[in-house]
């Protein structure tokens, strides 16, 4: 996934996609706030395997083009107490007659930098635990960035803020700001007494403006299962259950803001919306994750227990573009990438999902191929001269002084082998890099354009997350 132009935004784009960085469409603009024509949702009792049908986009604004150095360190981060992440029900009182002030003290606007694909976005943080700067978002408002931002909305103070680990398969993740001071932690409720026909307020960062914007409704329907799809993206399908469903107007960049109960305390975590339509509805509707489900997650990254779906820290990084498709053959995998118009990413695991154009440049002399390495995506040719090999991951281009551009990689050469595990189809590729971590050293075999083969140790570095 690349540009969540909403998640809340899970969208922006027509009906089917996570949607690329073209300029949102023009909104309509019905009150009490401004719905983007987002992706549609599908509700679904069951959804059988990983993919199913239906589509939604992620509530991730975009907010212009932008370039920075990485902030990740490859060093995961420490433990943190057991006591770090509050439970529901725990950190304080709400206001009494539904104010939702004591929640609004609690609130970040979050602006990330995605260097590599030449993009800003901007989304919605929760404090759940001041004295430490714990901040509770979506995983899709930090996906890919190079660099993380806060804001308290409530007083203006800013943070550079550091991954502490997400959970990309939940739609989960826990950032920590740095040097916290004066923070205050958002009031927590349970959402597991939560009923139909609840009133709730959604509050978050509404199509990335910088200011927190409410939106009333009602819960009219709990222990949903939505499923977003993207166009292209390294994740083609995601799937959420258990969600709570509102008719409050959650719109983009309200991704990782509170849905707030009629006692001013937080039972969910806005995450998805647009207007959807079910057998017996024409409405509107957004989604949040319980709170308790995604304390729960925020838990076990706090306490650094990484698994099948968390991942802790920054995910190791080789710094290549490479193509979409499922093809091992290199080929057709340059064949896809002119048809799509589209590259692979330079990040999450190695080098993640897929770009989209932007202003970025490149750096030093031409081989035949473009540029010898590339500071984003943005105009990123397919390679004139591709290895010649039957099959392998083709680079479409290097990240300037990346892993893979220090050892020598360029584009239009062929990765056949990592540790002397082959590879094939790109995703094959960032399957084996993710079986490492930032600082481990791997052996990388690749053949040239011009049909050298060549292997070299490339020492992983951290790379943007998932």
């Amino acid at each position: 996934m690349q540009d969540y132009s909403g998640y809340g935004g899970y969208g922006g784009p027509p009906s089917g996609d996570y949607g690329h960085t073209a300029p949102l469409p023009p909104l309509p603009p019905p009150p009490p706030r401004r719905r983007v024509g987002l992706l549609s949702y599908l509700a679904v009792a069951l959804v059988a395997g990983a993919l199913g049908a239906g589509s939604v986009v992620a509530l991730y604004h975009p907010a212009g083009n932008a370039s920075s150095v990485p902030s990740a360190e490859p060093s995961a981060p420490a433990p943190l107490p057991s006591t770090a992440v509050p439970t529901p029900g725990n950190g304080g009182t709400g206001t009494a007659g539904g104010s939702t002030s004591k929640v609004e003290q609690g609130i970040v606007i979050i602006n990330t930098t995605l260097q590599y694909s030449s993009e800003r976005a901007a989304g919605t943080g929760m404090v759940i635990n001041a004295g430490s700067g714990l901040v509770l978002t979506n995983n899709h408002v930090i996906e890919n960035a190079t660099k993380i931002t806060a804001t308290v909305a409530a007083t203006g103070q800013n943070f550079q803020a550091k991954v502490v680990g997400y959970d990309a398969t939940g739609d989960v993740a826990l950032i920590q700001l740095q040097h916290p001071s004066g923070l205050h932690q958002v009031p927590l409720g349970d959402s597991a007494k939560v009923k139909v026909g609840d009133v709730v307020t959604a509050l978050g960062n509404a199509e990335g403006r910088n200011s927190i914007v409410p939106a009333t409704g009602h819960i009219t329907g709990v222990n949903r299962t939505i499923t977003a799809s993207d166009q292209g993206g390294a994740v083609q399908s995601e799937t959420l259950h258990g969600m709570l469903q509102t008719d409050a107007g959650i719109v983009s960049g309200d991704s990782g803001g509170p849905l707030v109960n009629a006692a001013g305390q937080v039972i969910g975590m806005d995450t998805a919306g647009n207007d959807v339509r079910f057998p017996d509805q024409q409405a509107a509707a957004g989604f949040a994750i319980p709170i308790n489900t995604a304390l729960s997650v925020a838990s076990e990254i706090a306490a650094g227990h990484a698994s099948s779906t968390i991942s802790i820290g920054y995910p190791p990084f080789i710094g290549i573009y490479v193509g979409q498709g499922t093809s091992s053959d290199p080929q057709q995998q340059a064949a896809a990438q002119q048809q799509n118009n589209g590259f692979g990413g330079f990040g999450g695991n190695g080098f993640g999902g897929n770009g989209s154009a932007g202003n970025g440049s490149g750096n030093g002399p031409g081989n035949g191929q473009g540029q010898s390495c590339y500071t984003n995506d943005s105009n990123l040719p397919a390679p004139s001269t591709i290895a010649p090999v039957s099959s392998g991951t083709l680079v479409m281009g290097t990240i300037c002084s990346s892993p893979a551009a220090v050892a020598g990689v360029t584009a239009g050469s062929v990765i056949t082998s990592v540790n002397g595990q082959a590879v094939g189809a790109p995703q094959s590729l960032h399957t084996q890099i993710a079986k490492y971590h930032p600082g481990d050293t791997v052996s990388v075999t690749w053949v040239t354009p011009s049909g050298q083969r060549k292997t070299a140790s490339v020492t992983l570095t951290a790379g943007p997350p998932l």
